[in-house]
């Protein structure tokens, strides 16, 4: 009888680990936000976006990645739109997510679309020159590469930071993941963030 209970005991506790929302923040806050630079790059439908002024909803998320990437890119991609369908209708309202290309040399307003559309309809892409592109990042402690092309034909960006800013409506980054969060880990997040005072 005893081992059934044992047996029972565990049996529960790796159900509720499975289904279980995480108890704490999983990303980092940041105890001195980063302020987001008024710099404008160029949204999908050809219209100036500024992290640094138009980031006007509770939350935006912002994401420095490019379309042909082959890693992480799309894994962080695809956790946070899992994440916007696991929050309620309320939370998706008050947040915007946002990609900002590191590769404007291929990613044009049309591929970042399309690109952002297998996703999700409602994400926010942005490009621009590169050296734009690399002075809003700046301050927001975002590394990106300036490219190089192989002799090969192929295009190396060499790297680029593959974690995901919270930026809050006075846009200031106030928290931060890196690219192993999962949709769950990123939904209760931004619920945290959402609700706090």
């Amino acid at each position: 009888m005893r081992r059934l209970a044992v047996l029972l005991a565990m049996l529960g506790l790796v159900a509720s680990a499975c289904t279980s929302e995480p108890e704490e923040f999983t990303g980092s806050r940041l105890k001195n936000p980063y302020e987001a630079a008024d710099i404008a790059l160029t949204d999908t439908s050809g219209a100036p976006y500024s992290l640094g002024a138009d980031t006007t909803k509770p939350l935006t998320v912002v994401f420095f990645g490019y379309t042909h990437c082959p890693d992480f890119c799309p894994m962080v991609m695809n956790n946070l739109a899992a994440a916007m369908n696991r929050l309620d209708a309320d939370d998706q309202k008050a947040v915007d997510v946002v990609f900002v290309t590191t590769d404007p040399a291929r990613d044009d307003q049309q591929t970042l679309r399309s690109y952002l559309d297998e996703y999700d309809k409602r994400f926010i892409g942005l490009t621009g020159d590169l050296d734009t592109i690399i002075d809003v990042g700046d301050p927001l402690h975002i590394y990106v590469n300036d490219g190089v092309k192989l002799p090969s034909g192929g295009y190396d960006l060499g790297g680029h930071s593959t974690f995901t800013l919270a930026i809050d409506s006075s846009h200031r980054a106030v928290a931060l993941w890196n690219q192993e969060t999962s949709s769950t880990e990123f939904a209760a997040d931004i619920h945290t963030l959402l609700t706090e005072d």
